[in-house]
């Protein structure tokens, strides 16, 4: 998914320009943002930590949400999301607020029938002679703990949230879940390969205990030979999928 910083990233249906981003589009974002559970109902939707916005733009493509908020604290991220917002054929219903996620849920009086992030992994310190980069991957920038907070003052009692954590912090990120009442409904762990480890895990959490849907996507079966699960899950915003 190699792209120059200064051209566009294309998508079917939207672009995403992301030159001032401190993070790029990724597979990690495609995955959750095609994967990620909209009810036909939903009516409001929220992207915390949206960067350049990919979130909420696949959402307004796969829903007729009439609300998609989103939040980005970076300054420059948060122009380019609202450019890439404006530019896209769902303007109307997207809107991106400057300001971090505690400031946000003390603010706002309306809930979320499906909140997403795509969260910073790095809980070591680690430095790329970026700030902003180094800002938007670290855990510091918005540990678990925090993100959980703010979706369980921002999600409504019926509403869903989908997140996508390394592997190694499945069960830390569940258990966090569960002291603030948030339970995983479904679970899709990612590999690369056939052969290689799990990396990542998709969960989907809500306020009612339950059953758990769990499965695991693999993504390719050889470089750049995609399974038919990752094909079927991504063709509707892949230019060539």
């Amino acid at each position: 998914m190699s792209q120059k910083a200064d051209q566009p990233f294309r998508f079917k249906q939207f672009a995403i320009r992301q030159d001032r981003c401190a993070m790029k589009v990724g597979t990690d974002g495609v995955l959750l943002g095609a994967w990620a559970g909209v009810q036909e109902d939903a009516s409001a939707i929220l992207d915390i930590g949206a960067g350049t916005g990919l979130l909420a733009l696949m959402l307004a493509q796969r829903s007729g949400a009439s609300l998609i908020d989103a939040v980005e604290i970076e300054g420059d991220a948060y122009e380019q999301c609202v450019e890439n917002f404006e530019a896209s054929p769902w303007a109307d219903r997207l809107f991106c607020y400057h300001a971090g996620l505690g400031e946000f849920a003390e603010e706002m009086d309306t809930t979320y029938d499906l909140i997403v992030s795509n969260p910073p992994f790095y809980s070591e310190t680690v430095s790329s002679g970026r700030a902003s980069r180094d800002r938007a991957r670290q855990n510091s920038a918005l540990p678990f703990e925090h993100l959980l907070e703010g979706v369980s003052t921002l999600l409504s009692n019926t509403g869903r949230f989908s997140t996508i954590v390394p592997y190694k912090e499945e069960v830390r990120m569940l258990a966090l879940a569960a002291a603030r009442s948030l339970y995983p409904v479904r679970v899709t762990r990612v590999r690369g390969n056939p052969g290689s480890p799990l990396k990542r895990t998709l969960m989907e959490l809500s306020f009612s205990p339950g059953g758990t849907a769990m499965d695991e996507l693999t993504i390719e079966v050889g470089r750049h030979r995609y399974t038919e699960a990752y094909k079927r899950l991504t063709a509707d915003f892949y230019l060539k999928m």
